[in-house]
């Protein structure tokens, strides 16, 4: 009687997967779009595998986006101004409507150190309406 030969076991082959693939995958994991066991049968990777990259690369993300001090302090000037730039125009739009039709608002519905603000840029107004007018 023959014995049969053992054949060796089957090797998995695996599937090369680029760094910003398994990042965008762990992020669909992690937000909540897509379930471990749907991301495992969508992009052929074992759940024992995704499972790992999850513990690896979840802080990778976090400190991937993060912004140097800095960078963060130049975006938070840059905020500043634009809102500065639209209070600005804002109290310029209340003080030219106070100035045209003659009734004060802001003294009526806001702070009062934004309506002191309002004020003199209306009082700027009249004099300068004055002087071209003179």
């Amino acid at each position: 009687m023959e014995t049969p030969k053992k054949q060796p076991c089957r090797k998995n082959e695996y599937q090369k997967v680029s760094f910003d693939l398994k990042l965008s995958i762990i992020a669909e994991i992690n937000n909540g779009q897509i379930s471990a066991n749907y991301a495992s049968k969508k992009y052929g990777i074992s759940r024992a595998t995704l499972a790992y990259w999850t513990k690896k690369l979840s802080n990778f993300e976090g400190k991937s986006k993060a912004m140097s001090k800095n960078d963060e302090i130049k975006k938070l000037r840059e905020r500043i101004e634009e809102l500065e730039f639209v209070k600005d125009f804002q109290q310029d739009i209340i003080a030219d409507f106070e100035h045209i039709t003659g009734e004060h608002l802001s003294k009526k519905y806001l702070p009062e150190a934004l309506a002191k603000e309002i004020e003199k840029k209306r009082l700027n107004l009249s004099k300068e309406s004055g002087s071209i007018n003179a």
